[in-house]
């Protein structure tokens, strides 16, 4: 079922690239703002992006900001016009990288791409990436036709996690997912695969979570009672002997929340290297983190249709299952 007839209104042909709003991604999150916009305008010289911020024509959250200041997973950030001359050309993405993206495509209409995004792929470029996933995705989009003057991120999933991933083709669109984002209203449901045997009368957990805390030099989310208000729904799909494959369904949207709550509750997730090192005992091999997400649903603008998309098991996560 399509969306709504695409809407152009960020799109100045006159300057060849209108307003762009990126969300922040985790990967991203507490960078420092002028390093956050340098990563993304590739050649736009530095005295210029500092000239937009000290202009207030960077926003984030609709607010002016500083360079110093740092954005934070989730933020909106809107960048202003700037002319093509002023960016470098978008970096072409490998050959492999192309049909693996194009393979992953689940739909397409002309507002909206839903992708099964692969393992280990960053949803943005960032420190040492030469391009991103919504980068590559602009590329081929573009290339084949299929019209991308506007295309963002719609929301973020972490670079290991693979699944459902919503990407706005114009900006109303992108506008709409982020009010029904923060509504509670899209409804998420992952697949985990944990160590240990999750009890049974676990259905919920209800534990704050706060962000950017170092541990062994590294920043991880932990549960802490100053953090944001974090709540998962749990269900259990299947047992194993040493591993349990589960449902989680997150009823807020925080960094990481899954994977700390899955901790939390005494069964973190298989092959998750930030918050666990049970996989190098008990699962040496596994390389992947095993969560993913599965299915997407929410309702169409403009209508009471609901739109809902699944997106197959990655086979290295499928493998893992069918060994236990």
């Amino acid at each position: 079922m399509k969306l709504n007839a695409q809407d152009n209104t960020d799109a100045d042909n006159s300057i060849g690239r209108g307003v762009e709003f990126i969300e922040v991604s985790a990967d991203a999150d507490n960078q420092r703002v002028d390093n956050f916009l340098m990563s993304r305008l590739k050649g736009v010289p530095k005295s210029r992006i500092y000239r937009l911020i000290r202009k207030g024509e960077v926003r984030i959250n609709k607010k002016r900001t500083k360079p110093e200041s740092r954005v934070q997973a989730g933020d909106l950030v809107r960048i202003p016009p700037l002319r093509m001359a002023e960016t470098a050309p978008p970096v072409r993405p490998s050959e492999s990288l192309i049909r693996l993206l194009e393979n992953s495509v689940l739909y397409e209409d002309e507002n909206l791409v839903v992708i099964n995004k692969p393992q280990g792929i960053a949803v943005h470029v960032g420190s040492g990436l030469r391009t991103g996933l919504i980068e590559s995705m602009r590329w081929i989009i573009n290339e084949a036709g299929r019209g991308a003057e506007f295309l963002e991120l719609a929301h973020r999933i972490d670079r290991d996690t693979t699944g459902c991933l919503l990407i706005a083709k114009n900006s109303r669109i992108l506008k709409y997912l982020q009010n029904e984002f923060k509504a509670k209203r899209v409804h998420k449901t992952y697949h985990a695969l944990v160590h240990g045997a999750w009890p049974d009368d676990v259905v919920r957990v209800n534990a704050p979570l706060q962000k950017n805390e170092i541990r062994a030099g590294e920043r991880i989310v932990t549960v802490n009672a100053d953090g944001k208000p974090s709540v998962t729904d749990f269900r259990v799909l299947r047992r194993f002997k040493n591993a349990t494959l589960i449902e989680a369904s997150p009823l807020t949207g925080r960094t990481h929340q899954i994977r700390v709550h899955c901790q939390y509750a005494g069964h973190p997730i298989i092959g998750d290297k930030k918050y666990t090192t049970a996989s190098r005992d008990h699962f040496p091999t596994v390389r992947i983190l095993c969560l993913h997400a599965a299915a997407i649903s929410f309702t169409l603008p403009d209508s009471e249709a609901v739109f809902s998309v699944t997106a197959p098991t990655n086979p290295a996560m499928l493998q893992l299952i069918d060994s236990l």
